[in-house]
């Protein structure tokens, strides 16, 4: 028995024990001490949160491993050659020696346990905030942070729609993160980041928390604005009275483009391209019970048989609804032009902006270098010298142009004009015509017609 307590007494002072002890120690001062400058409101830099609330907590739970570890590497050294078998130490907690023991090892215990349940609180709480997401894995998430900024969901946190509520969701959310930290460190992810993300949680556990489409909304009017290459920058407005309808089996109403998100239908498709651009399948459930399937006459089973199967939702159309970037030049110059970032009355201002955004820069600070001597040149070495007549308007135009590639265009991602395909409409992109191309047929040779009309009308 002599020898067991001599075996186990200070099995705690050796060389590893004692660094745990002092990495346990460091990374709880440094946590709380941190943790304190963060409740009052001294840190806002992500990239120092993800150390002291991810790095430091690893590190304080590495302490705690190695500590025992350590022990048990000294009690084997002591123990070399000795074959008996050893029972638990006896704790007699009427022996003072022991009570203090045990009420120090509690009392760390209870400490340990509020250090790691705040570290996991504040992680959780880290990875979950938008400035995780577009910031500290920078130049991945430039170009989808970058967009979201200036989108029309900017102050919806990114876990609201990339994981909602829920723990299975979270659960996935966390282990697929996990997978893309490792794709980051390794430089194995994608350029760009490939869009649509697959399993994506269903619209209906996210958009619909906010968006309803079963509201019936009857037309919405857009004015389109489009503007000349000529010195006058002629403007051309178009007027779209778009049918966003809406309805549901309830209120025996289901019209308009929101007739397809009905509860009342189910709509399916197949794509087989890998991106949801190219649709040959199309299966409707009405709200009678009546099935239609709708097929391309040039697709084959096997290709049918290895495609991805969905049931239509929101992102099926709206699949840039947080991201969205100018599918070209043109519609970009055209839109900052309308919204009156770039003076409209510069001569040929609109040709120059987009002749200046065409050409491939190898980098940011190459386009923005180009972009203004290309401009400043124009309008200085013209017939009259409009920098010097007009200099605030050309700065402001150079300044606006500069935006719009910064915006838009992201080399070290490989995202250019047009990069990620935008389904609203059916100008730049397939987009409606994926479906309602007039070649999709059923058995008895109906057709998913094209007619404008369906969606919209020109005033």
């Amino acid at each position: 028995m002599a020898d067991d307590v001599e075996v186990r007494q200070g099995l705690y002072r050796n060389g590893m024990s004692l660094a745990g002890a002092v990495i346990v120690t460091t990374a709880a001062v440094l946590f709380l001490t941190i943790f304190l400058l963060d409740l009052l409101g001294f840190h806002t830099n992500p990239y120092v949160g993800i150390v002291f609330f991810i790095v430091i907590p690893a590190l304080f739970l590495l302490g705690l491993l190695i500590i025992p570890i350590g022990m048990i590497l000294e009690r084997r050294r002591r123990r070399r050659g000795d074959r008996r078998h050893y029972e638990w130490p006896r704790i007699d907690l009427n022996r003072p020696t022991h009570r203090r023991t045990a009420l120090a090892v509690l009392s760390l215990t209870l400490a340990n346990m509020i250090i790691v349940s705040l570290a996991a609180f504040r992680g959780v709480e880290l990875m979950d905030s938008v400035e995780f997401c577009g910031l500290v894995c920078h130049e991945v998430m430039e170009p989808e942070y970058a967009a979201y900024e200036d989108g029309p969901h900017s102050r919806v946190l990114c876990v609201q729609c990339h994981i909602g509520p829920g723990a299975p969701w979270f659960v996935r959310s966390k282990l697929s993160g996990t997978r893309q930290v490792f794709a980051v460190l390794f430089d194995t992810h994608s350029r760009p980041i490939a869009s649509p993300v697959e399993n994506l949680r269903p619209a209906r556990d996210t958009c619909e928390q906010c968006h309803w489409p079963d509201k019936f909304h009857g037309d919405k009017v857009n004015v389109i604005r489009e503007y000349a290459n000529d010195e006058a920058v002629t403007e051309t407005v178009t007027t779209l009275r778009v049918h966003v309808g809406g309805g549901s089996e309830r209120i025996g109403v289901a019209t308009g483009i929101h007739w397809h998100m009905s509860l009342a239908n189910e709509v399916e498709y197949i794509s087989t391209d890998g991106r949801r651009q190219v649709i040959p399948y199309v299966r409707l459930r009405t709200r009678d019970g009546e099935v239609r399937e709708y097929f391309d006459e040039s697709v084959t089973p096997e290709e049918l048989a290895t495609g991805e199967r969905r049931r239509m939702d929101c992102v099926d159309c709206h699949n840039r609804p947080s991201h969205p970037f100018s599918a070209s030049p043109e519609r970009a110059v055209d839109r900052a032009i309308a919204a009156g970032a770039i003076p409209r009355t510069l001569p040929y201002v609109r040709r120059e902006a987009v002749e200046a955004l065409r050409v491939g820069y190898s980098s940011r600070e190459a386009a923005e270098e180009e972009i203004a001597t290309r401009l400043i040149g124009f309008y200085r070495n013209g017939p009259t010298d409009l920098y010097a007549a007009r200099r605030e308007d050309v700065d402001r135009a150079v300044h606006a142009t500069q935006l719009l590639y910064r915006r838009n265009v992201f080399p070290r991602m490989k995202v250019e004009w047009g990069t990620h395909p935008n389904n609203v409409g059916h100008i730049d992109s397939p987009g409606c015509f994926r479906c309602h191309d007039d070649t999709k047929k059923t058995k008895d040779g109906a057709v998913i017609s094209q007619d404008c009309s369906l969606c919209h009308t020109i005033e």
